[in-house]
């Protein structure tokens, strides 16, 4: 009796010439030669093992070495399977148990390189699999449906291992770029005021911070642009930040400050001995604002040793000095592209309690035609949020001053992961073009460290207003300064007496005038406090005249 899949339906010639069946005489259920029986269940078969092939795919797709596995290629799919699981094992374990180690290959550029080659090699193998493995389950030849079906699941699938490696592979090749054009190594770049020695050692890898109780970051604003000659840094504030709990004060001056100061054991000292002045506390030329392009016209380069920005060094000791604090390092952001960074985030959210001009000139008394209005949690794009905290018309400096940190909060509660991972490129690009520091490439690890608890502290805030607390502009009392910033930091226990300014024709009156006893309480307070919803200020508030 032959199989159902060889039954052969020609008639035997003494039936085909005699015009009767071959079957018995009384039988009616002749088989139809158009829709044999056997062939129905054969398609019914072969669509039986269509299924398998589609399920197996997808199995080896998403665990590769399985389809090989059920495809009886036993020793290369259990070798693929022991390979990837290896793989994934071995990289989740390193992030739960090293995660410093982690975080030191986020900012190492040849390891990142390395990573994006791997991740695209990665990818390739992968796909590879995912062919061989329908290819190895697919049972005979399929019907042309099949055939496009089955095509168009092996692309599928192909992207979907294919895409996400190649997406990071992507990222990995950008945070390289961006670290190497930001950040340079030590060895190849010159700067004569950082710290000898950045926090790499391999002692210091658990807790690179924990011979550095605190680390001070001078925070620079330039407004360089193309219709701008040289840098001026309007934005002048110093990041204080416990390296033990991630808790930053941020300290701000006004970019009009002036006589700052150079300590005696400067060579600077010797051309600015009564400070950054010419004598005269109004002109600009010599305000806070103008140091950085000022001071290397009018001193010889090398004066501070071998540097890369000696307009930044002469910032950072000059600050220091003014402060009390040794400055470790600078980072100056072109306010110009700051936008571009924004944008990059997504935008920032931020109270605003008054009105904020978009263009107009204060000077030439032309009024703005938009404005930022009143209003909680204002979601701002990267042309309005450079607005919000440059907008000049009808404000003062102190104004500006208070806006510019909210911003910063601003960004520091952006800057979450979700946000940084769904719109890396963007960010990196924007702070390619934007960012000029002296944090040399091997500090970058302990950096990111910090900013982990950065992300996680307290931000606090300690603002120099003329006339408040004894702060005067055009003539600074800088030991007062000292003993505030002490005491905003925590780091005296016992108010300062107050010391007097000396008196000179340009001192505020208001500084004169101010209670003795408010210089013992700097104007520190918390970003939340300074930056929330004021609805009282909001009534209140007006736009100015023009």
């Amino acid at each position: 009796m032959p199989d159902a899949d060889q039954w052969s339906w020609e008639l035997p010639k003494d039936a085909e010439s005699s015009g009767r069946s071959s079957q018995p005489a009384g039988h009616h259920d002749q088989p139809d030669p158009d829709h044999p029986r056997p062939r129905r269940a054969a398609h019914a078969a072969e669509g039986d093992d269509f299924s398998r092939t589609v399920l197996l795919t997808i199995a080896g797709a998403a665990v590769p070495g399985l389809g090989l596995i059920a495809a009886r290629r036993r020793v290369i799919g259990w070798t693929v399977l022991g390979l990837f699981f290896a793989l994934f094992i071995a990289v989740g374990i390193w992030a739960a148990v090293d995660t410093q180690a982690v975080l030191a290959a986020a900012v190492n550029p040849r390891l990142l390189r390395g990573v994006a080659i791997g991740l695209i090699v990665l990818a390739l193998i992968w796909v590879a699999v995912v062919v061989i493995s329908h290819l190895s389950v697919a049972r005979g030849p399929m019907r042309r449906s099949h055939r496009i079906i089955a095509a168009a699941l092996v692309g599928v699938l192909s992207f979907a291992v294919a895409a996400p490696a190649a997406v990071a592979a992507r990222y990995s090749a950008d945070q390289a770029s961006l670290v190497t054009t930001v950040f340079h190594d030590s060895k190849d770049s010159n700067s004569a005021t950082r710290p000898s020695s950045a926090p790499t050692s391999r002692a210091q890898q658990k807790n690179p911070w924990a011979d550095t109780p605190r680390v001070n970051i001078l925070l620079l604003g330039g407004d360089a642009g193309a219709d701008r000659t040289g840098t001026r840094t309007d934005t002048v504030m110093v990041a204080s930040i416990d390296t033990k709990t991630g808790d930053t004060t941020l300290i701000s001056l006004p970019r009009n400050t002036a006589r700052m100061p150079f300590p005696d054991d400067s060579p600077l000292h010797k051309y600015y001995p009564n400070g950054f002045t010419d004598g005269n506390g109004d002109n600009a030329e010599f305000f806070l604002n103008a140091m950085y392009d000022n001071v290397p016209q009018t001193v010889p380069k090398d004066i501070l040793g071998k540097t890369d920005n000696l307009g930044a060094d002469a910032l950072k000791i000059s600050v220091g000095d003014a402060l009390g604090l040794k400055i470790d390092y600078y980072v100056l952001i072109n306010l110009d592209g700051f936008r571009q960074l924004i944008d990059a985030l997504g935008g920032i959210t931020v109270n605003i309690n008054t009105y904020v001009a978009i263009g107009g000139n204060t000077d030439l008394h032309i009024p703005p035609k938009t404005w930022l209005e009143p209003g909680p949690h204002q979601h701002l794009n990267g042309a309005k949020a450079l607005w919000f905290a440059r907008g000049r018309y009808g404000a003062d400096d102190f104004q500006r001053m208070d806006r510019q940190r909210c911003v910063v909060d601003a960004i520091i509660n952006q800057a979450n992961p979700a946000t940084v991972l769904t719109r890396y490129e963007a960010i990196a690009q924007a702070g390619k073009e934007i960012v000029k520091t002296d944090i040399p490439q091997e500090a970058l690890p302990a950096f990111v460290n910090l900013s982990m608890r950065v992300k996680s502290g307290n931000v606090r805030s300690l603002v120099f207003k003329h006339g408040v607390n004894g702060f005067s502009s055009p003539d600074p009392n800088f030991d007062l300064m000292r003993d505030q910033v002490k005491q905003a930091l925590g780091e005296t226990k016992k108010p300062p007496k107050k010391k007097p300014s000396k008196p000179t024709d340009s001192a505020s009156s208001s500084e004169a005038s101010s209670d003795s006893s408010s210089s013992a309480t700097p104007q520190s307070e918390s970003a939340k406090d300074a930056c929330a919803w004021n609805p009282e200020m909001a009534a209140a508030a007006q736009k100015p005249a023009g």
